[in-house]
């Protein structure tokens, strides 16, 4: 609120007499002492227009990155804020609505999810709450604004954002009306797309208690119609709790029982980013028993991370500290380059095709085997004998 650029596009807004209010997850993020707060939302009543002459007047970028639905992208010093015009819904059909612009805070209010995302501040820090936000958020109970099933109704996505919000300030059981409204109205969900679920789902595993809201959400049969694949509470609730920072996808991974690649096809995940989940289900079995020579050689057969994240699974799932080392030796693993390869075969005579290939894994095998440390002379004498053969 008092950082340069802030002021600067404060100034600039309020030049000709206009209220402008920090808005949404600013405030709700600041009030719960978040020490990063990376998205500002500003609200004003002035139209779009207005607010892009007055950001161009005082030398600011714009964007209409929402103008029909009044938002405008203002940036300053490289940092972008979203100025959105006030509003009320005249027709809602799902995530979009057809709206109005108004002058009036509380109709703006009104149209959004939750209590707590519907606090304002003035740039001095004078706090507007029309439906008891604050002490929702100080309470740590998430809420509805008005009918919580007429909420769901125009737009299913605030089911998950119920859950994700949640697992972010949750501290008391959840509100019944809400909870009920997100079971009830679960089927909705089926309809979203991928992109929208992944976002949601990903958000809500970083937060302080996504275990609690997963259980939620499968007591609530909610996740069954968005997720059916997702059962494996314990194994997720255990990873959670041992993990130092939170992997979305890996505790994606934990959750699933089987169908991963089904997961992977719904949430639109990348073709990274759906390798990485099918290999998770099930994670690639490592021997307990394995020395650090046998870790060493499981890791150049495979991916770091694909150790990592099976290592990571055993352990949720079994509680064994001796897969604490795969993990260790993962972390710290540089996979090694071989001192030979095929420029120094064919300078051999040995010509492209399999038998370069043949010939370049009977050096290869004989460096696995030496633990990495046999050296390039000692590889071009191995590739000299298989040139000769």
């Amino acid at each position: 609120m008092t950082a340069a650029d802030t002021r600067r596009v404060l100034a600039a807004l309020t030049k000709e007499g206009a209220t402008v209010r920090f808005c949404g997850g600013a405030v709700r993020d600041a009030l719960a002492r978040i020490p990063t707060v990376t998205d500002i939302d500003l609200a004003t009543p002035d139209p779009p227009e207005t607010v892009m002459r007055l950001a161009a007047s005082a030398g600011l970028t714009t964007r209409p990155t929402g103008i029909d639905h009044g938002t405008v992208t203002v940036v300053a010093d490289k940092r972008a804020f979203e100025v959105t015009t006030l509003r009320r819904d005249v027709e809602t059909y799902g995530r979009k609505a057809k709206v109005a612009f108004t002058d009036d805070w509380k109709e703006d209010a009104a149209r959004r999810d939750f209590t707590i995302n519907a606090l304002y501040a003035d740039p001095d820090g004078t706090l507007t709450d029309y439906f008891d936000g604050i002490a929702d958020l100080a309470s740590g109970r998430v809420r509805f604004i008005g009918d919580a099933v007429e909420r769901i109704r125009e737009d299913a996505l605030r089911i998950l954002r119920f859950f994700r919000f949640h697992a972010r300030f949750g501290a008391s059981a959840p509100d019944i009306e809400s909870l009920t409204a997100c079971r009830t109205m679960a089927p909705l969900t089926a309809s979203l797309s991928g992109e929208r679920i992944r976002q949601e789902l990903f958000r809500l595993m970083t937060g302080p208690r996504p275990d609690y809201a997963i259980r939620l959400m499968i007591e609530g049969e909610v996740l069954a119609n968005v997720l059916p694949q997702a059962k494996r509470l314990d194994r997720f609730s255990r990873l959670v709790a041992i993990e130092p920072a939170a992997d979305q996808l890996r505790r994606l991974g934990a959750l699933l029982d089987g169908g991963a690649d089904v997961v992977a096809l719904r949430l639109r995940l990348s073709n990274a980013e759906a390798r990485r989940l099918v290999e998770m289900c099930p994670p690639l079995a490592l021997p307990t028993d394995a020395d650090e020579k046998g870790r060493r050689r499981m890791l150049y057969a495979y991916e770091a991370s694909r150790i990592r994240d099976g290592a990571w699974l055993a352990l949720a799932d079994t509680g064994d500290q001796r897969y604490r080392a795969w993990i260790d030796d993962a972390d710290a693993w540089q996979r090694p380059k071989m001192p030979v390869g095929g420029e120094d075969a064919q300078r051999l005579g040995v010509p492209k095709g399999p038998m370069l290939g043949q010939a370049l894994r009977q050096v290869e095998d004989a460096w696995i085997a030496s633990d990495f440390t046999l050296d390039r002379a000692g590889c071009l004498k191995i590739l000299e004998s298989a040139a000769a053969r």
